[in-house]
């Protein structure tokens, strides 16, 4: 049954199942895409895509506003879609707010210095100016607030969590604010229930199987949030090795992808979303396992829907390798197929990759 689960999550999350048309499709279905590292994140919205896709596709539609990154849900950046971030914000930043207070006693931070700061930078930004953090620091540092460090940084993130602002186009490789009524001024509202019931229509129809621990951990939200969403969108419950598992929607339909093997960006949505690993560990199992080491923050290689080592880059003028580390044996067609989705990696990133796998 774990195996079959993993295989259905793999085609519920577009990995192996039809191809994605636009990074924006990819972001809306899976409901939100983490994205703390934004050249991994590219990659894990093009492995979803189209073949032919390459992160010029991602980027364009990032400067263009399609996909937003801020924070949400959880207090680390997400992809969003553009009509999504208000829905998305009113339903789970009261809960990040929570999480934050404490921090946010401990670097002197009170509610009246991050509304003036939140305010100082929604001047800055209006008519359509896109400035980077350093840019807003000295905005901040004009008006005598906090301006460095994690003050600054948690400032910023109190406007995000507010709705005020978003990300901007990037300049050259640096990042900028945008104001989110600027950026997605069509964004939808919803009522609370009816949020909570799209957002876990949208989790368990592109991540399901998964528990209702799994939708707890990568909402933010609580188990009561959780229960009342499988209720409302009526949610499919099946049994598999003593736990509960949640489905919604119809199965996935029409042409598949038939690599077996994949590479996941560190803090891929096929690992990063779930509480309860026991459908696809984070860790090799096998006797034939040659390390115990977990994969949770590194890239990792799945066969079949299961780790089998991490993989790392290095470059070079000559372009990119790719540095394979299995965690079991390999046998030939496995390596064989390592080297296959390096060659989908190269495709994307447009260089030239090699691959090295001991």
């Amino acid at each position: 049954m774990n195996v079959t689960i993993a295989e259905r999550r793999l085609r519920n999350q577009h990995i192996t199942g039809r191809a994605l048309r636009r990074p924006a499709d990819v972001v809306a279905w899976l409901g939100a895409v983490q994205a703390q590292e934004y050249e991994p994140a590219r990659w894990a919205l093009g492995l979803r895509m189209q073949d032919g896709a390459v992160a010029g596709d991602i980027q364009r539609a990032f400067d263009e506003g399609q996909i937003l990154r801020t924070h949400v849900m959880r207090p680390t950046w997400h992809f969003v879609a553009r009509s999504d971030i208000r829905w998305l914000l009113e339903l789970t930043a009261p809960r990040v707010h929570r999480i934050l207070s404490y921090y946010n006693r401990a670097l002197e931070l009170d509610a009246r210095m991050l509304t003036r700061g939140a305010a100082v930078i929604e001047r800055a930004l209006r008519d359509g100016h896109h400035l980077t953090r350093a840019e807003l620091a000295d905005r901040l540092q004009r008006a005598g607030l906090p301006n460095e460090g994690n003050r600054l940084a948690r400032v910023v993130m109190h406007a995000e969590l507010e709705g005020i602002v978003c990300s901007g186009p990037r300049r050259q490789r640096q990042f900028t604010y945008a104001l989110v009524a600027e950026r997605a001024p069509k964004a939808v509202r919803l009522p609370r229930d009816e949020a909570l019931a799209t957002l876990g229509r949208r989790f368990f129809c592109s991540h399901g199987p998964a528990t209702i621990r799994d939708f707890v951990w990568w909402s933010g939200l609580t188990t009561a949030d959780g229960r009342r969403a499988i209720e409302m969108i009526r949610a499919r419950r099946e049994e598999a090795g003593g736990l509960t598992y949640w489905t919604a929607g119809q199965p996935r339909r029409g042409a598949t992808r038939n690599q077996p093997v994949h590479l996941l960006p560190i803090y891929d949505e096929y690992l990063v979303a779930y509480r309860d690993r026991e459908a696809v560990p984070h860790r090799p199992s096998t006797i034939a396992s040659a390390t115990n080491a977990s994969v949770t923050f590194q890239h990792a290689f799945v066969i079949a829907g299961h780790v089998a080592g991490t993989w790392r880059i290095t470059r070079s003028a000559k372009g990119v390798t790719i540095h394979a580390v299995p965690l079991r044996r390999l046998n030939a067609i496995e390596r064989r197929g390592v080297i296959a989705a390096t060659r989908r990696y190269q495709a994307f990133v447009d260089v030239p990759v090699e691959c090295v796998i001991p």
